[in-house]
C-alpha cells in the first residue's frame, strides 16, 4: 500500500515507522511543511507506560527514546508565601527535537521517504497517487480545514491565556509555582528535558493577563515582566520564548478539538488534527503516538481499508473518552483557580483537579468524599469504587493522568 502521512510530528513519524514493517511494507512518504531540525515546542513529557508501549511496538525506537529521555523526580507546587509541598512521582522528558529526530532516523532506516519544506494544504493531486492519505499535520491543520463538514469538527476554545516558554534553569522535579499580583494569580508548569533547559508554560486568567498589561506588551518586555513575577523560581535565570518569534509574544488560548468521524473516503486524522487534550494533563505526545500505533494496528487487521479506518476511529475515540473528560476538568479547574487556591489542602484540590465533581461539590465535601475514594480504611472494595465512578477518580486520579 502507498500512504502520504501530511505532517512530520510524532504521530506521523511513528506511524511510518510501524506501518513500514506491516506485512511485505508499506510504501510511507512524510511531508513536513518546517525545515529539517527545525520544530515548534520546548520539551514533552511522558511516563513509564509510553515508553513500555513503545518496547512492545518497535524495540529500536524505545531503546533510543528511553536512553536519551531525562528522568525527573516528584511533583513540587510551590504558592508563594508557602512552603511548597512535595509529591512522590516521577516521570520522563526531552526536548522535542530530539524525539522527532529519533524517529526520523528510525523511520529513514526502515525506508520511508520524508520531504522536509514540503507544505501541503490541498492533497487532492495525492489521492490520485496513494492508497491512504494521513493527516497529522496538528491542531490547525489545513488538511482537514479543506474538507469542511467531512469529520465533524468541534472547536472550543477555553478561558485561560497561557505562553509556552524555556528557560535555562534546569528543574529537577515537575514544578508548579503559582504568584498572586496585584491584577490576580500567575503560576506556570515548569519541568527540566535536558542538562540545560526546562519547558516553562505560563498560565493566567484573561482578566489577569489584560490587567498586568500582557495584550499591550512587545516580547521582550513580557519575558522581563514574567522574569519579575516568577523571579525567586527562576534564582537569576532568563525565560525565552520559541525560536522565530517577532514583535508580538505568543500568548495563545488553547483550542480543545474533537471529531466525530476521523476518516473522509481515503483520507484519515491522526494527532492533534483529530483530537487535542488540555495540556495541564502532560498527555499530548502519548495520544498521538497510540494514535499511530492504533491505525498500524487496524490496518494490520482488515483486508479492506474502509474497514481498517472505521476500526481505527471507533477505537480511538472510545479510548480517549475518559482522558478528554479529565483534561476538560482540569482545564476547567485552572480557569476557576482563585476557588482552590487560598484553601489549606490546595495541594490535594490540585492533584484531584481531573474530577468534576470540584466543580460543583464544596470543597471540603469533596476532600472527605475523595479520600474515602481513594485511601479511606474500614469500606468495602464495592463501596469505595462506587465513590470513585461518582467523583469520577480512577487509580490515576492523584498526580499523572495516563489514560
Amino acid at each position: 500500500m502507498r500512504i502520504a502521512c501530511v505532517g512530520g510530528g510524532p504521530a506521523g513519524l511513528y506511524f511510518g515507522i510501524l506501518a513500514s514493517q506491516l506485512g511485505a511494507g508499506h510504501d510511507v512518504t512524510v511531508y513536513e511543511r518546517f525545515p529539517e531540525g527545525v520544530t515548534y515546542g520546548w520539551g514533552v513529557v511522558f511516563w513509564d507506560d509510553l515508553l513500555d508501549q513503545l518496547g512492545r511496538q518497535d524495540l529500536p525506537t524505545a531503546q533510543r527514546v528511553r536512553s536519551h529521555a531525562v528522568r525527573w523526580e516528584d511533583q513540587v507546587i510551590d504558592v508563594r508565601g508557602r512552603e511548597p509541598v512535595r509529591i512522590p512521582d516521577h516521570g520522563y522528558s526531552m526536548a522535542r527535537q530530539t524525539l522527532l529526530r529519533i524517529l526520523a532516523d528510525r523511520a529513514r532506516e526502515l525506508g520511508v521517504r520524508i520531504q522536509y519544506g514540503q507544505a501541503l494544504h490541498d492533497v487532492s493531486h495525492l489521492a490520485e497517487t496513494v492508497d491512504l492519505v494521513v493527516a497529522s499535520d496538528g491542531v490547525n491543520s489545513a488538511v482537514r480545514g479543506r474538507h469542511p463538514g467531512a469529520f465533524g469538527t468541534d472547536v472550543v476554545q477555553r478561558r485561560n491565556k497561557y505562553i509556552w516558554l524555556g528557560t535555562s534553569r534546569v528543574f529537577g522535579s515537575f514544578t508548579f509555582p503559582f504568584v498572586e499580583t496585584d491584577a490576580g494569580w500567575v503560576w506556570a508548569h515548569a519541568y527540566g528535558f535536558d542538562g540545560g533547559t526546562s519547558t516553562f508554560v505560563v498560565e493566567t486568567s484573561s482578566e489577569t493577563w489584560r490587567g498586568l498589561g500582557f495584550d499591550r506588551l512587545g516580547t521582550d518586555a513580557t519575558m522581563r515582566r514574567l522574569e519579575a513575577i516568577f523571579a525567586p523560581t527562576l534564582e537569576g535565570h532568563a525565560l525565552r520564548p520559541q525560536h522565530g518569534t517577532r514583535d508580538a509574544a505568543p500568548w495563545l488560548q488553547f483550542q480543545s478539538i474533537t471529531n466525530a468521524r476521523w476518516h473522509a473516503g481515503r483520507l484519515v486524522l491522526m494527532g492533534d488534527a483529530a483530537h487535542t487534550t488540555h495540556f495541564t494533563i502532560g498527555s499530548g505526545t502519548r495520544l498521538a503516538l497510540q494514535d499511530a500505533m492504533a491505525l498500524a494496528d487496524t490496518l494490520a487487521g482488515h483486508d479492506d481499508i474502509e474497514r481498517s479506518l472505521e476500526a481505527y476511529g471507533r477505537r480511538r475515540r472510545a479510548a480517549l473518552r475518559r482522558t478528554q473528560r479529565m483534561a476538560d476538568s482540569s482545564a476547567t479547574w485552572f480557569e476557576h483557580l482563585p476557588r482552590y487556591v487560598e484553601q489549606d489542602r490546595f495541594a490535594d484540590l490540585l492533584q484531584r483537579r481531573f474530577s468534576a465533581a470540584q466543580s460543583y461539590l464544596p470543597t471540603a465535601a469533596f476532600l472527605r468524599l475523595s479520600d474515602v475514594a481513594l485511601s479511606a480504611p474500614g469500606i468495602t472494595v464495592p463501596a469505595r469504587k462506587a465513590v470513585q465512578r461518582l467523583l469520577s477518580l480512577g487509580r490515576n486520579a492523584v498526580g499523572r493522568v495516563n489514560g
